[in-house]
């Protein structure tokens, strides 16, 4: 078997190849485009991308940036807290939101009715990768936010290159709105406070508009076990902070008070780029803090080893390595909801 990090340790190489061995044995999930191909594809502007309607279930194409990895068998896990499979989580239906609906990139579910002030504005969440399971946490909590979903392939490359183009994002904006508007009857519908998410390989789509005019609208960011870099140098550890300059701007932005920010990961070390531990790390050693340690069961099954709070800017680390763990921090998007952004946005209450 070729080695997955011919300069790591042997227990890290070790690490890497249990959890690439735990993508392969798991494919059926239906989850198994989580990971991105590669922290360092370089995105080249692209047509407006469909979205496809549920995650793939193909086996991950190694990049070029990671070299070939034949998977063992998996090993055994212990039954999971309540017995549920992060990854194929229960259906709690859509509650007071009706079915998905298209817009230009993606799909929408809005409130029944309400959602909307007087004067048209609604609050939205886009989020990127796994827009299915994250309605399923979404709508235990939401009581008026509009969700977008967008799904766009393995690979943050695939998100990267989907919104370089500027106008993809402002065009979905504006069908967003329209949306709203037939739904409504309200003409003037207008995004008022907006959030971009997303999980695992979805973050190459955020660091595209957080670079592009149309990043100065968003309020807030939530990164579930989704924010990786390349290196600049694998055997030092270092990273290529260019890549992630725009979340580290954000970053401190939130923590001064004037925007939001949730960063969560797992302990998941990937094979040739940047885990998103040794990121959040970063990211918080740019506000001249430290990760903390802290003990606490969460959600799904995760233990939380250690986090970060400053003003608006949070962070929550967890064990686990391998794709279950990974598939967990969808469930925190029911409490950045119930918790965070609704409480932050007072947002109009919707009905069934």
């Amino acid at each position: 078997m070729p080695n997955v990090l011919p300069s790591a340790p042997r227990g890290i190489a070790r690490g890497a190849r249990r959890f690439l061995a735990s993508l392969t044995a798991l494919g059926a999930v239906g989850l198994l485009a989580a990971m991105p191909a590669s922290a360092q594809d370089s995105p080249a502007p692209e047509a407006p991308v469909a979205a496809a309607p549920a995650l793939s279930a193909e086996p991950i194409a190694p990049s070029g940036d990671a070299p070939a990895v034949e998977a063992p068998p998996a090993r055994p896990r212990k039954p999971r807290a309540g017995g549920i499979n992060p990854c194929m989580t229960p259906d709690p239906g859509f509650g007071m939101y009706d079915p998905w609906q298209s817009v230009s990139v993606g799909h929408m579910v809005a409130p029944h009715k309400g959602g909307i002030t007087k004067a048209g504005g609604f609050d939205l969440i886009v989020h990127f990768h796994g827009h299915e399971p994250i309605r399923k946490e979404f709508v235990k909590a939401a009581k008026g936010v509009v969700l977008v979903g967008i799904d766009l392939g393995i690979g943050s490359g695939a998100y990267a290159n989907g919104f370089a183009a500027p106008h993809v994002f402002t065009g979905l904006i504006a069908s967003i709105e329209a949306a709203v508007a037939k739904r409504t009857g309200n003409k003037k519908a207008f995004v008022r406070k907006l959030a971009l998410s997303s999980w695992s390989a979805g973050y190459g789509a955020i660091e595209q508009i957080l670079r592009q005019p149309a990043g100065r609208r968003v309020d807030a960011l939530v990164l579930l076990d989704s924010l990786h870099a390349g290196y600049a140098d694998e055997q030092q550890k270092t990273l290529k902070v260019a890549q992630i300059e725009p979340f580290v701007a954000f970053a401190k932005r939130a923590a001064a008070g004037h925007g939001f920010m949730f960063m969560s990961h797992s302990s998941i070390i990937p094979p040739g780029y940047a885990s998103t531990t040794e990121v959040a790390s970063y990211v918080v050693g740019e506000l001249r803090g430290k990760l903390r340690k802290a003990k606490k069961k969460d959600v799904l099954g995760l233990e939380m080893i250690d986090r970060f709070d400053r003003g608006g800017f949070h962070v929550r680390g967890y064990e686990g390595d391998d794709k279950p763990d990974h598939c967990a921090h969808i469930g925190l998007m029911k409490e950045v909801v119930a918790r965070h952004l609704q409480p932050r946005w007072k947002t109009p209450v919707g009905k069934r």
